[in-house]
């Protein structure tokens, strides 16, 4: 098993096992179909919630490191995946803002962190684990590429009610239910990750070419 991935695996189960930890306890307290997950960074113990999320990002880049050594994904799915983890760290860093009570600084970081790391995940998997890419294909690459596509598809949903509710002149985040829809994209991104994470640790790479010595041999037995 490649330690990259192992690692990142193992520190992106530990972010998402604090997050639905905090979704878990939080039945009751708040509306989680139209309240955002990034909710859960608000007040003290907000550092939980940033724990949570510096750990996924933290494993998405071991796991971006794993593929890119092995020769898993060429240059733009690294920067997309990349791309994705800075996006975290935004989020994580920076807390979500109560913009009723007017704009902040810290609050649009992180929405443009939320805004990054959503959109470079679903183009991070898609470009990776493109079944024709490969010579050969693993049940992890099929799923990374398939939850990417959801992913895809969740995104052009989103602003497809945005488009729709400008028209109307009502706010982008009061045309869905927006609390349920972050939650089921962030629910197949991260699927998504973790199949790329899964693939990165195989031991043996799938795309590898053959060895020059099982070569020889057979040219030699004809």
């Amino acid at each position: 098993m490649h330690q990259p991935a192992r690692w990142g695996l193992g520190a992106a189960g530990a972010g998402v096992a604090v997050i639905v930890g905090l979704e878990v306890t939080s039945f009751g307290e708040m509306n989680l179909l139209r309240r955002t997950i990034s909710e859960h960074g608000m007040g003290p113990g907000g550092w939980i919630f940033g724990l949570g999320v510096a750990l996924l990002a933290a494993g998405s880049v071991a796991i971006g490191v794993s593929l890119a050594r092995k020769r898993h994904a060429g240059v733009f799915g690294t920067v997309a995946l990349m791309g994705w983890s800075l996006g975290l760290f935004m989020t994580a860093w920076f807390e979500k803002h109560d913009w009723s009570v007017g704009p902040s600084v810290s609050g649009s970081i992180h929405r443009a962190g939320s805004l990054v790391a959503f959109l470079c995940l679903p183009l991070a998997a898609v470009v990776i684990a493109r079944p024709w890419r490969h010579r050969e294909r693993s049940r992890a690459t099929l799923m990374a590429f398939g939850f990417g596509i959801c992913s895809v598809l969740w995104v052009l949903g989103i602003g497809t009610a945005a488009l729709v509710g400008a028209g109307y002149g009502l706010p982008w985040y009061r045309v869905m239910p927006l609390g349920l829809v972050e939650r089921g994209l962030a629910v197949t991104e991260v699927a998504a990750l973790l199949a790329l994470g899964v693939w990165a640790a195989a031991g043996k790479r799938l795309d590898a070419p053959e060895p020059q010595g099982r070569g020889i041999a057979i040219r030699s037995s004809t």
